[in-house]
């Protein structure tokens, strides 16, 4: 069975030509490079990991609660309309609801793999293109892993949100070298550690949601990493028409991904009043906290590579997410990577007093 037997609304067509601007751009300059980059370029390679053999495919996956979260995490939790459902209503509203989640992360990841290519082509400097190019491979190993996950475990894929696809639209079609990095390195990528994080965290311990979201995480901080590094330098020498334009950018992108995570196509999709459940989750105090929360990431490191402007501020300040400028976000990255490798600790251990037990049972009965 193919994923379009899964698609909720098969996309028509199956594939998506998106405009792509900029030149390729060749460098016969081979020195070193900036040595922050090239260690962590050495770092990319290190951490390559293989999707099937790291992640417990064997793990069994309840569909109708996919992640394993609690009810109070669903954006309908309290509402009339949840209230109003039975328990197999409200199964299904769970599972609409994480597989919409993690399609968009899946619809995401390959926009990230398409644009880490992009970087790959058009950047000036070689070892941004190293960099980009250990970052192309670990975008496919994540779409590769949403999607078997969904087609797998879940068995129910959405389309891709309109606004990532406005978003996506807008960083491939722009012809400058820095747009790519900006709107995806910072911009999405930023915004996908915050939402993989919150439900890393929620999800059932030592679920295969788990595994997943921290896996794909550990990739996505030296990610979000290479697009400081290399936009702090170039921002800092732009005029300010050059900057000012890139800060329209932000804005503009930030409230398109604010807006893309009221999950109107699962109300539709279930036959619900859409009008009434988008105005439930734009004013529960939930929701409103998760949104905010996703921009853990992306305040700080807007702030960081110098688009600091007014209007920007502003736009922050509207959505209450301000504050955040102030966050550790080296702190929050070595966070995200070492959660990954404790994963991985619990599991040699588990594996370990496994074989142990095996080891003592066959003694025991030789």
């Amino acid at each position: 069975m193919t994923t379009k037997d899964k698609y909720t609304e098969v996309p028509e067509p199956l594939s998506w030509d998106a405009p792509s601007g900029g030149d390729a751009r060749f460098t016969w300059e081979y020195d070193e490079g900036r040595a922050r980059l090239l260690s962590l370029y050495q770092k990319g390679k290190d951490k390559q990991w293989d999707a099937q053999s790291r992640i417990d495919w064997s793990q069994d996956v309840d569909p109708m609660n996919p992640i394993g979260l609690p009810d109070e995490f669903h954006p309908l939790f309290g509402s009339p309309m949840w209230d109003a459902a039975d328990e197999a209503r409200r199964a299904e509203m769970r599972q609409h609801f994480q597989s919409w989640q993690f399609s968009q992360f899946l619809h995401g990841e390959q926009g990230a793999m398409v644009c880490a290519a992009k970087i790959v082509e058009i950047v000036p400097d070689l070892d941004a293109k190293f960099y980009a190019a250990t970052q192309t491979m670990d975008e496919a190993r994540h779409v590769e892993a949403f999607g078997r996950f969904l087609q797998e475990k879940v068995d129910l894929v959405y389309p891709i949100n309109t606004h990532l696809t406005s978003l996506l639209e807008d960083t491939l079609r722009d012809s400058r070298w820095d747009m790519p990095y900006l709107g995806m390195q910072v911009l999405i990528e930023g915004l996908a550690l915050a939402a993989f994080g919150v439900l890393r965290d929620m999800a059932a311990p030592e679920s295969l949601a788990k595994q997943v979201l921290a896996y794909v995480m550990q990739d996505e901080a030296r990610h979000v990493a290479f697009g400081r590094i290399s936009l702090k330098d170039y921002y800092s020498a732009l005029t300010d028409a050059e900057r000012a334009e890139r800060e329209e950018f932000v804005v503009d992108a930030c409230y398109l991904m604010r807006d893309r995570f009221r999950g109107e196509e699962v109300f539709e999709t279930l036959g619900m009043d859409v009008k009434a459940c988008a105005e439930w989750v734009d004013t529960s105090p939930l929701m409103i906290q998760f949104r905010s929360h996703l921009f853990s990431r992306i305040v700080p490191i807007v702030k960081d590579i110098g688009l600091w402007g007014d209007k920007v501020q502003k736009a922050f300040r509207d959505m209450g997410v301000h504050d955040m400028a102030g966050f550790d976000i080296e702190a929050l990255m070595k966070a995200d990577e070492d959660q990954a490798e404790d994963l991985d600790k619990a599991h040699a251990e588990m594996a370990h007093r496994a074989l142990e037990v095996d080891e003592a049972i066959a003694a025991g009965i030789s």
